[in-house]
């Protein structure tokens, strides 16, 4: 039977989109996607919507459009949310075609000059540790803050994104130590994450010590490559995938340990990314099999009726989880937070309506599409504001950004946070472990 969605002979021979072509095939033109999709919501046009857009790529495929038209378009606003997978009955894979499609359209449509110079950064470890260095800076000095209140709006929102990666700080104390041997495990630090969420990476590490694991540091690993497969820049996602694999090949059968949604997507996605590649096909094959989100790690080991740590507030404080679209949509991983949000004392889980629907961030994004992302974070700060929460809780670099700096230009006083972050801050002390359980 003859997909609904292509007319012809294939007229990219040999691209990314033709070698992905099953996957196109697979669509019935149902529309199950459309309420799923937030730039179709923010919108309302179809043809930016996954159906609006899978056809699009069928004329792309066989001819009915040209690499450089300008209805593709539709194809630089998508967010890749890939919430559209979920929903769909029929199971067309719309990450990897949208990948595939920028990875063939990316010669005609070259990026915009912003996105060429932060992919470019990224790739470069000696430009990336001085980039992110004055980051830091600049958001020491106030400056990131000062700009989000008295800048024009395409400035701000960068500002508040930076200003919104401040952590509180956290007084040194001392803390148990597991009797358990869960084995070894290895961190990906990433980029964002290790420049400009330094505590959060430290906590990461704490916590998975403290509950048995003994962790094995991964000096040489790289970016994942995710900002530039999402772009269409697979070259370098290739790259970038080659040497975090052989950097982690060192730790042996270490767990990789992910703390960032997108990160760790990405890194389950390195079989997938270098199957074609005889060399390195079946060491990024292994490699993705090692990878574990924390949530995972964690939500067997936690319990239920930790006691509160000594200084910990009394008062219940209101924590609404918004799961970021590459940990429930890109790796299926829905309840391993939920369960670690859960054994946390000192919080109350309230429910955040549509928390299935992207916050605007997607890698590159916000700075390359502002205009859409900010329709579809307003969305979300809406949804934010009716559920009452003092905190929300979300498990990536460009959700807790956007997020928190969509909260900060409202003028809000919640914040954004990592569950892991909430569970190390309400650890128990050695003297707390001798107090009875809190029910």
């Amino acid at each position: 039977m003859s997909s609904p969605l292509r007319a012809g002979a294939c007229a990219l021979p040999g691209s990314p989109l033709d070698q992905a072509r099953a996957g196109l095939d697979a669509c019935v033109h149902c529309g199950f996607c459309l309420p799923a999709c937030p730039t179709y919501l923010a919108l309302e046009d179809e043809n930016d919507s996954p159906r609006g857009r899978l056809v699009l790529m069928g004329a792309l495929l066989d001819g009915r459009i040209a690499p450089d038209d300008e209805t593709l378009e539709h194809i630089d606003q998508c967010l890749g949310c890939r919430g559209c997978e979920t929903a769909c009955p029929s199971g067309v894979p719309y990450g990897h075609l949208l990948e595939a499609t920028r990875a063939t359209i990316i010669a005609a449509r070259p990026l915009d000059w912003k996105a060429r110079m932060v992919l470019a950064v990224f790739a470069r470890a000696w430009l990336l540790r001085p980039a992110l260095a004055a980051a830091r800076g600049v958001r020491a000095l106030g400056l990131a803050k000062f700009a989000a209140r008295v800048m024009p709006q395409r400035i701000a929102m960068p500002a508040a994104m930076l200003a919104a990666t401040a952590r509180p700080r956290d007084a040194s104390r001392e803390h148990s130590v597991s009797s358990h041997d869960r084995g070894t495990a290895s961190l990906l630090t990433g980029c964002v994450m290790e420049g400009l969420f330094t505590p959060l990476n430290r906590a990461t590490e704490r916590v998975l010590a403290e509950h048995g694991w003994s962790m094995a540091p991964v000096p040489d690993q790289r970016c994942c490559g995710a900002l530039h497969a999402h772009a269409g820049d697979a070259d370098v996602a290739r790259t970038l995938a080659r040497a975090n694999i052989e950097a982690f090949e060192q730790t042996g059968d270490a767990a990789i340990v992910m703390n960032s949604a997108g990160c760790g997507a990405m890194c389950r996605e390195y079989g997938h990314l270098l199957a074609d590649d005889p060399e390195w096909a079946e060491r990024a094959a292994k490699f993705s099999a090692r990878v574990r989100d924390i949530h995972e790690m964690l939500a067997g080991v936690v319990s239920a009726a930790a006691p509160v740590r000594a200084g910990a507030r009394g008062a219940q404080s209101l924590v609404a989880w918004d799961a970021p679209c590459h940990l429930q949509h890109a790796q299926r991983i829905t309840a391993p937070p939920l369960v670690v949000l859960q054994s946390i004392p000192g919080i109350t889980l309230v429910p955040l309506p549509d928390s299935d629907q992207c916050c605007g961030s997607a890698g590159i994004f916000s700075l390359v599409q502002p205009e859409v992302s900010a329709r579809v974070l307003a969305a979300k700060l809406t949804r934010i504001e009716e559920s009452g929460a003092g905190i929300i809780a979300t498990a990536n670099p460009g959700c807790l950004m956007q997020v928190g700096g969509g909260l900060l230009l409202a003028g809000s006083r919640v914040v954004a946070r990592h569950p892991v972050e909430l569970l190390d801050s309400h650890r128990p002390t050695p003297e707390d472990s001798q107090a009875p359980a809190s029910r």
